[in-house]
């Protein structure tokens, strides 16, 4: 009996060791969540009215653009996937990773090559892991991502979307990443990037929305070039919110899982206590009845020797 409860003892110490790591991780995971959601915050905003910007110069001139124009037989797509560097996030990782599975069988039904970009060690071990090709890969920034990261990105990829596809460029770049939503809800999806949607009927509603009409616009030098300047700093500005959405909702999966971590090893060490109290009692009762037993056989003893 008494190696029972030496084994719960044992047990009950590495659990509580194992509480203190995940308590100290969600508490760190708290603390970078909130500069992560302020920096969401500060870059959906630039985001935004820049994607607007270059829509309004699309839609305002008749230029035929590489990047805002729709290729008539689409034959290749780049694909871009935000996994994390680093586990302990639940699922985070898998629920991207399975959103991107299902675009890129999604691309190849439409009957289109996929080349894989990767940011993240998971999405880069799953894709080893499978022995699948990835054109390049980006590590060891995504908990603390910086512009700096999504320019260095987005270069490639607006290279390989101004290349022709029989010189190894794409049609289409597409961006799979996790949106921050609260710190409960995180939601997987996929935009489509390249070439910038041109539907004028959204181009209006938006400037409607603020009041405005969208006017016929007059470019200097040209159309051409204002959409050569504008274009990359669009998609950096998109892949760096994607980048900083995605951080946001690893550290709140983190703090989440951490969370959940805790309070199982909260409830395993309430159980194993009550199993090690349970021993003790049954070990003090044996005792107490080793001891009455042996008491009772003495005087069982004592009492026939007087005889």
């Amino acid at each position: 009996m008494g190696a029972k409860l030496r084994v719960y003892k044992r047990r009950i110490r590495s659990v509580t060791a194992t509480k203190k790591i995940t308590k100290a991780m969600e508490m760190i995971a708290a603390s970078r969540v909130v500069k992560a959601q302020r920096q969401v915050a500060a870059s959906t905003p630039y985001a935004s009215e820049l994607t607007r910007a270059v829509t309004a110069v699309a839609t305002g001139s008749n230029t035929q653009h590489p990047l805002t124009t729709e290729a008539e037989k689409p034959s290749r797509a780049a694909l871009l996937l935000i996994t994390s560097d680093r586990g302990l996030a639940g699922g985070y990782s898998s629920n991207v990773i399975k959103a991107a599975e299902q675009l890129t069988e999604r691309l190849k039904a439409e009957g289109k090559e996929v080349d894989a970009y990767i940011v993240g060690r998971k999405g880069v071990s799953y894709y080893s892991f499978r022995e699948r090709k990835v054109v390049e890969s980006w590590t060891g920034f995504t908990d603390n991502p910086t512009y700096a990261d999504a320019k260095a990105i987005a270069a490639p990829l607006i290279d390989a979307v101004q290349q022709d596809t029989a010189e190894g460029g794409v049609d289409e770049l597409h961006i799979v990443y996790t949106e921050f939503i609260s710190m409960m809800t995180q939601t997987a999806l996929d935009d489509r990037l390249l070439p910038l949607s041109l539907d004028k009927t959204v181009a209006e509603t938006a400037a409607e929305s603020k009041g405005e009409i969208l006017p016929l616009f007059d470019f200097e030098p040209s159309a051409e070039d204002v959409l050569d300047a504008l274009l990359p700093r669009y998609v950096e500005s998109r892949i760096y919110n994607a980048l900083l959405q995605a951080a946001a909702s690893k550290h709140a999966a983190t703090r989440r899982a951490m969370k959940s971590a805790t309070d199982n090893a909260e409830d395993l060490i309430k159980s194993l206590s009550r199993l090690a109290n349970a021993a003790r009692q049954a070990e003090i009762t044996q005792e107490i009845s080793e001891i009455v037993g042996g008491a009772s056989a003495l005087a069982d003893a004592t009492a026939g020797s007087d005889k």
